[in-house]
């Protein structure tokens, strides 16, 4: 089952996506006006749908990955043995 916080994210994100096309539909991204509001848009949609890719990861539904084994250090250099006289 989805959280509320999820779902509000997605509605929200998705709104700002239909103001975007709304403006491409109405020519008014060709103005300074549009471009400022589509992007404006664009940022808050971004936002949300990051909000909601992490309510997805934390719930599960994403796999989140898997930590790489990192390799041990190479031992250190043994310092020069010391010449017995």
């Amino acid at each position: 089952m989805l959280s509320m916080m999820l779902a509000i994210s997605l509605v929200l994100g998705i709104l700002p996506l239909l103001g975007v096309a709304w403006t491409l539909m109405n020519g008014m991204i060709t103005t300074v006006d549009g471009l400022f509001m589509s992007l404006i848009l664009l940022t808050l949609s971004g936002v949300f749908m990051l909000n909601a890719y992490w309510e997805m990861r934390d719930m599960g539904l994403i796999k989140k990955k898997a930590p790489t084994e990192k390799k041990a250090a190479a031992p250190a250099a043994k310092a020069p043995a010391v010449k017995a006289t």
